[in-house]
């Protein structure tokens, strides 16, 4: 990777953070908002959104085509049809609103850069898999990133501010996906102080060099995937680790009880959880205080509805959650279908915030696969199907000796499943049996209608 494409990304990406650190102030001021302020921030946000999306998007014009932005409130979602992945990406270029990107720049960026890149217009554009088997391609401008970086860290912001004895040189290793086109390196490595250093190490890299990394590293902060982290903190409670952390921050995977619990016993530290997607970014952030998760009222409108979208009220059950990003300018997600089944928590939660909660995620869990004693995470199965532009959905199926891949779309069969099988060598197959077939669709669940994308041996 030649040198003068990190340092023309790193040039970029210091004005970015400074941006970032620029706009944390206002954003850990807005976790002491009355609620007051927070619904009337949010309803001009959302205005702003409507105006802007019906104006420069086809697609959302026809969807609004009821509905007045200038004097539009939450309750008016409502009016507007749930928007869900496969239209979002079939409908790309009738639904981004900035000119000189459309889907086939899209592509030609992820598939030309070769480290994390911005366009001439200062986007970023990301592909990812995703939880529900489709392929996404997306694109954040400048704003958008700034809003949601601060979203993932002020709650650490105000805690780190709050904590004694203060931490003098804060270290933080984050453990994500490490490289393109995955959105969570970016948002997640962020030195938030002038004094703070970070340390990216591969989430999906073999587990003994991702513990020994972390333990050179010796972070005082620890931010990544909460499967990944959880592990670590098992090798911590065995002695095989020892590290000066005093905050911990999940992401990308659901936080189990187990986990969680494992975590508590190895260094008794806060945890913040973090909710997000790469579609609306950061939707609820945990305070490290109280229990749940809060949402970026501010930031994000959620609505927990019905099977035929109706909205339920707050100790109702909702079949699905409905998101809409007041961020998003670029390419608005507007009532989008986030797939998670959430539940809000009543009561104020005893660290002051005003902002709602909801209880920790637990719905749409990559499983990891078991061979034997050998684990092999979904991540290496996702790094390579669902970042394949010619590959539009998926379906891994474990079997005895590897796994049975269903593929939508017209890849190259024989190099990707020369990729997985190179994937899938790190952690101990030696001879791994990848079965790659291109189907015209792959059958979902007969009641839900979900896709289960990882599906193990046992079931």
């Amino acid at each position: 990777m030649p040198s003068e494409d990190r340092q023309a990304y790193a040039r970029l990406r210091a004005a970015h953070l400074s941006a970032v650190r620029a706009s944390l102030e206002d954003h850990v001021a807005r976790l002491a908002w009355p609620r007051e302020r927070i619904e009337r921030y949010q309803v001009e946000r959302l205005r702003s959104l409507l105006g802007l999306a019906r104006e420069r998007s086809p697609f959302h014009a026809a969807r609004m085509a009821d509905v007045d932005p200038a004097t539009a409130t939450v309750d008016d979602l409502a009016r507007l049809p749930v928007m869900v992945k496969q239209e979002a990406q079939d409908e790309w270029d009738r639904i981004v609103t900035a000119p000189g990107i459309d889907r086939a720049g899209a592509e030609r960026v992820l598939a030309e850069q070769r480290w994390f890149s911005y366009t001439s217009a200062r986007h970023q554009v990301f592909s990812s898999g995703g939880s529900s088997g489709v392929r996404g391609v997306y694109v954040w401008d400048w704003d958008q990133f700034v809003t949601l970086a601060c979203l993932a860290w002020r709650w650490q912001v105000r805690a780190d501010r709050a904590w004694r004895p203060a931490v003098r040189r804060a270290r933080l290793v984050v453990l994500e996906a490490g490289e393109p086109p995955h959105a969570s390196t970016p948002l997640f490595d962020v030195a938030t102080g002038p004094s703070a250093a970070t340390v990216v190490v591969p989430a999906a890299a073999p587990f003994d060099l991702v513990l020994a990394a972390v333990a050179e590293a010796r972070p005082t902060h620890l931010v990544g995937y909460a499967s990944v982290i959880g592990r670590l903190a098992r090798a911590a409670i065995a002695g095989s680790l020892d590290i000066p952390l005093v905050r911990v921050s999940t992401n990308s995977e659901p936080l189990t009880e187990e986990d969680r619990k494992a975590i508590d016993t190895a260094w008794g530290v806060p945890v913040h959880n973090l909710w997000g997607s790469t579609e609306i970014g950061v939707q609820a952030v945990g305070c490290g205080l109280g229990d749940g998760l809060h949402v970026c009222e501010d930031e994000v409108i959620l609505e927990r509805v019905d099977p035929a979208g109706r909205p339920v009220g707050p100790s109702e059950p909702a079949a699905r959650t409905l998101a809409t990003g007041l961020a998003g300018h670029t390419f608005p997600f507007i009532r989008y279908d986030l797939g998670d089944e959430v539940t809000l928590l009543p009561g104020r939660c005893g660290c002051g915030s005003a902002m709602l909660r909801v209880s920790d995620i637990a719905g749409r869990r990559d499983d990891d696969f078991r061979y034997g004693e050998r684990r092999v995470p979904a991540s290496a199965f996702r790094h390579v199907l669902g970042t394949d532009p010619l590959i539009s959905e998926y379906q891994v199926r474990q079997t005895a000796g590897g796994a049975d891949v269903l593929v939508v779309g017209a890849p190259d069969v024989s190099a990707v499943t020369a990729a997985l099988v190179s994937s899938l060598l790190p952690y101990g197959l030696a001879h791994p049996e990848i079965n790659l077939r291109s189907v015209d669709r792959i059958p979902r669940h007969a009641a839900t209608g979900k896709l289960k994308r990882f599906v193990p041996l046992s079931d």
